[in-house]
């Protein structure tokens, strides 16, 4: 049996066949992949939330700085939406929160969606609702089924590029076309 390649850290990018609505043509950043299984964030699907709407339903009382306020809160997976997760550039100092590279972590508590709304947050930081998640070996089938790419993650796609060029820019870093990928390519 062959041992498993972690993909955390790691892009998947949602191949063009991929007709599920919730994850056509999405960007998954894996926070956790193991023997157990798999946890990752879709950064490309925008909710209908933005952070001060998100943060009116916490704290009333808080006064969000009007840059920040728009910001988009993503749809982050089917799993637990009620949820919230921060993706955002190494910087201790909040509850719950997990190192997942030297320069990014994972935050799921409220502290971190204050100091962003005020200005006081991590330099980058992208806010979803929800997580995408995977059993033992689920991940692995649907690699072999060819429904995902994976590529080593990328801080600029990750908290820099619009949401709507970030799947693009995930296939661009393959170098390939993906769209002159046949559905059954990859199997010998």
């Amino acid at each position: 049996m062959t041992e498993l390649k972690s993909l955390q850290n790691h892009f998947l990018i949602a191949m063009p066949t991929l007709d599920d609505p919730y994850f056509a043509r999405s960007l998954t950043y894996i926070c956790e992949h193991n023997d157990e299984g798999a946890m990752g964030i879709v950064i490309n699907q925008p909710s209908s939330m933005n952070l001060k709407e998100l943060l009116s339903q916490t704290d009333e009382e808080l006064v969000v700085d009007e840059r920040y306020g728009e910001q988009i809160i993503l749809a982050g997976g089917p799993m637990n939406q009620e949820r919230g997760f921060v993706l955002h550039s190494a910087q201790e100092g909040y509850g719950s929160s997990l190192s997942l590279t030297s320069e990014v972590m994972v935050t799921t508590s409220k502290d971190i969606l204050t100091a962003i709304g005020e200005n006081n947050g991590p330099s980058s930081a992208i806010i979803a609702l929800g997580y995408a998640g995977w059993k033992a070996g689920q991940l692995e089938q649907e690699l072999q089924e060819n429904a995902w790419l994976t590529v080593e993650a990328d801080q600029e796609i990750l908290f820099n590029l619009p949401i709507h060029k970030k799947w693009q820019a995930a296939v661009n870093k393959l170098g390939v076309d993906v769209w002159q990928l046949a559905p059954g390519s990859g199997h010998a």
